[in-house]
């Protein structure tokens, strides 16, 4: 027998929400069902997080694993940001994702590729906003480059679900005449 969502933790009701979306078989259809799920459970003031997911790190943000299913293809990650903390610019490695704001408040900085030669990039930045709590996003391959800051005075956790299990990434650091050049980095999770 099913529970009413009002009876689910967060993270219950979160995965249930995740269950149900990842079982279309359109990308766009996907995202677009974690997209209004997520701002739905994030609006509902009696669906909580665990606390140890809105802890900061002093020296990083953080990230810690909610829930992963291998089978259905995703994962879901809480991130922390304490003030200031902040990505590099940054992909996905091709995986789609849906980012949604639980408390507080993060700047987005989408970028455009436009040109690459097998060792440097050049981005343009495009959309540039400030997502508070109960919005949310996504971002589709080949769009998908970004930053995230949180400029604000006050903890901020997001939620991100990705299709699959994001372990790398690849992070473009700055170089000579707006060009960056790419690294990859491993992603761990905090406890």
């Amino acid at each position: 027998m099913d529970r009413p969502v009002t009876h689910l933790t967060g993270e219950e009701a979160l995965i249930a929400m995740v269950e149900h979306a990842v079982e279309q078989e359109d990308v766009e259809k996907i995202v677009d069902e974690l997209r209004n799920g997520l701002c739905s459970l994030i609006r509902n003031d009696t669906v909580k997080l665990s606390a140890h997911l809105r802890e900061c790190c002093g020296d990083h943000y953080a990230r810690r694993l909610v829930h992963k299913d291998d089978e259905k293809g995703y994962s879901i990650i809480a991130m922390t940001w304490g003030k200031g903390q902040a990505t590099p610019l940054h992909d996905h490695g091709g995986m789609w994702c849906v980012e949604g704001v639980w408390e507080g408040s993060i700047d987005v900085q989408q970028y455009e590729l436009l040109e690459h030669t097998s060792e440097k990039f050049r981005f343009e930045k495009r959309n540039s906003f400030q997502a508070g709590r109960g919005s949310a996003g996504c971002l589709i391959p080949p769009h998908e480059y970004h930053r995230i800051c949180n400029a604000g005075d006050e903890t901020a956790v997001s939620i991100h679900i990705y299709g699959g299990n994001l372990t790398r990434c690849a992070v473009f650091e700055p170089h000579q005449g707006g060009w960056y050049v790419r690294k990859e980095k491993k992603l761990g999770l905090d406890l």
